[in-house]
């Protein structure tokens, strides 16, 4: 691949950025000096970033980091009060907090002080409906408003959010309110894409959800079962709120990702943890005040959470789309909208890029894209840069129990197609071969402590997870996270995809076990293996599916569309199978675990 830079920063640029500032007020005109100190001095480093980010404390912390239990165990902002929500309405009231576009509507805005009246309405009705303080609360809807003002409210209300993916099957999310035990759901009747109608609610009661509080989308009746109500009989008049304020290691939400078994890790986010994504926005993808962020996700991915808190705690718009991202209405409301940083996951672009449906569109108010979700592909990220007239593509890879990013790219460095340019600011690790050597390719390991690494899981041993049987580095305890990298000759990094059995499909992590319990119910399969696999231009991984056959009169094209159905059915519709192949014999270790490695090798060699 080309190591060529196809972006490089200009004097004001570089100048202008969140970087810069930082580097100056502490005395670096290096960039990877900078960096060093960030990782060699973690204190004074994220000390700094609360201050930047003016991160709201009600009582102030005796001592920012404490890892007296050990680093696995960090204890960050230690003996503070804060409520993290606090930290989101700090912009002029009449500032544009959201800005957003219904289906088939005009774009419409909210300013701080009328989103700030709704997020109060609405934890004056968590209250009003009998929660208290601890009780957990759902989401599965889409990003929307009135999604965004139920997240705040619930953690504004010490409420932790479960946030669940409206894409999600009623099995999948059955199995996420199983492990959560929400009091109350907030969801729609249904989802509106193009002409269809999808339903939501449907979804929620075949999943035997608990109450739900059903906002309304359709002109169609939904048949509420007993206790369930409509969001304005829901909602509160009341646009006062006195925060909640906790202890830094307070739950605030419950997020989900897939490991290397059946059922999802559930892992909880802390009032710290937003922090980290906070300061990569401000630093990474160098967000400012009034500037206007839009990233198509959900609040059941981390990138939603990751919206809310990087966008509205530096004081910026969050831009949000109601249809899909894919269409030209989605180009123009990146134009009309005057978006400055715009986040992808790579499909999108090779959809963008097949079709040319955004070439027509102004997106010279872009400063900045952002990648994230999938492995992407140089063509495709050169020519997302043209779309707004050449502008730089921060690559972003991280994860749900980071709260963020640990490998990224800068507004301050030459921008190279397809790589990351850094660590991440304030978190370092280190590539080990498989003899557990340093390497410029191998498997990547965290050191920590790092601002928003997870501490706990609720449905899992957290130690036994993240750090059980890891290598020591330098004497230091490294943490796991499944990635394979690459460094390049210039000091850049290449993405590898995964080591262990986790796959990303259409930006959202699945294991391979979920995948293969889904097709192992298949009459003419004996058993079967779920792999990821590189195109070899490069992009997002292809989903393969080898199997052992059980006799069976169905021939290859219906096994594959039987498999096909399965996957997008009983999983999610956004996993879309490649290829299914027979075979004699699954390879296997001496332990009798399946040699996935070995099959995606055999696939790549075809």
């Amino acid at each position: 691949m080309s190591t060529k830079p196809i972006w490089k920063p200009s004097k004001k640029i570089i100048e202008s950025s969140n970087i810069y500032k930082m580097m100056q007020a502490t005395n670096f005109e290096n960039y990877e000096d900078f960096w060093k100190w960030s990782v060699t001095n973690k204190e004074d480093f994220w000390e700094k970033t609360i201050q930047n980010l003016n991160i709201q404390l009600a009582e102030k912390y005796t001592s920012i980091l404490d890892t007296s239990k050990g680093v696995e165990n960090a204890q960050w902002l230690k003996n503070a009060k804060l409520n993290i929500v606090d930290s989101c309405f700090q912009n002029e009231e009449e500032a544009t907090a959201l800005i957003y576009q219904k289906e088939d509507k005009s774009i419409e805005k909210i300013t701080q002080k009328e989103l700030l009246n709704l997020v109060n309405k609405i934890a004056n009705g968590l209250i009003e409906t009998g929660l208290k303080c601890g009780d957990k609360i759902a989401i599965d809807m889409p990003m929307t408003l009135e999604a965004v003002a139920i997240y705040l409210a619930g953690i504004k209300a010490g409420m932790p959010v479960v946030t669940i993916a409206d894409s999600f099957t009623p099995n999948e999310i059955e199995v996420r309110l199983k492990i959560t035990k929400p009091k109350l759901i907030f969801t729609q009747d249904f989802i509106k894409r193009g002409e269809k109608e999808l339903p939501l609610f449907k979804k929620i009661k075949e999943a035997n959800a608990p109450k739900a509080i059903v906002i309304k989308k359709s002109e169609a009746t939904s048949d509420l079962r007993n206790g369930d109500v409509y969001w304005n009989a829901f909602l509160s008049a009341k646009t006062e709120f006195k925060t909640i304020i906790q202890d830094p290691s307070a739950i605030i939400t419950i997020l989900f990702s897939s490991g290397t078994t059946g059922e999802p890790k559930a892992i909880p986010w802390t009032h710290t943890t937003p922090i980290k994504g906070a300061s990569d926005g401000y630093y990474h993808q160098d967000i400012h005040k009034n500037d206007v962020v839009c990233w198509p996700t959900n609040l059941g991915w981390m990138m939603g959470p990751w919206l809310v808190f990087a966008s509205l705690i530096n004081k910026a718009t969050i831009a949000l789309y109601y249809e899909t991202p894919t269409n030209e209405g989605f180009g123009k409301f990146v134009q009309d909208a005057k978006v400055t940083m715009l986040g992808v996951i790579p499909s999108f672009v090779k959809y963008w890029k097949n079709s040319k449906c955004m070439e027509q569109f102004n997106w010279n108010s872009i400063k900045c894209f952002s990648s994230t979700g999938e492995v992407s592909n140089p063509i495709e990220m050169e020519y997302l840069m043209k779309l707004a007239n050449k502008k730089p593509v921060i690559e972003y890879c991280g994860g749900t129990e980071i709260g963020g990013g640990y490998v990224t790219s800068t507004v301050v460095q030459p921008n190279i197609a397809s790589t990351f340019s850094t660590q991440a600011l304030g978190g370092e690790f280190v590539l080990l071969n498989e003899e557990h050597k340093e390497s410029k390719k191998g498997e990547l390991f965290i050191i920590p402590p790092i601002m928003g690494l997870s501490n706990s899981l609720l449905n899992r041993n957290h130690f036994d997870v993240y750090y059980k049987g890891t290598p020591k580095y330098k004497g230091n305890i490294l943490r796991r996270h499944g990635d394979q990298l690459e460094q390049l000759e210039n000091g850049y990094f290449k993405m590898q995809g995964r080591v262990d059995d986790a796959m990303n499909l259409g930006g959202i992590k699945v294991s391979s076990v979920q995948i293969e319990a889904v097709v192992n119910s298949l009459d003419f399969v004996k058993e079967s293996a779920a792999v990821a696999v590189s195109p070899k231009s490069g992009g997002p991984s292809e989903l393969i599916v080898y199997y052992v056959e059980n006799p069976s009169k169905f021939n290859i094209e219906q096994r594959f569309k039987q498999a096909k159905e399965n996957i997008k059915n009983q999983l999610n519709p956004l996993f879309k199978l490649t290829d299914l192949v027979k075979i004699d014999i699954l390879p296997r270790t001496a332990s009798n675990k399946v040699m996935r490695r070995k099959l995606r090798e055999l696939y790549e060699s075809k």
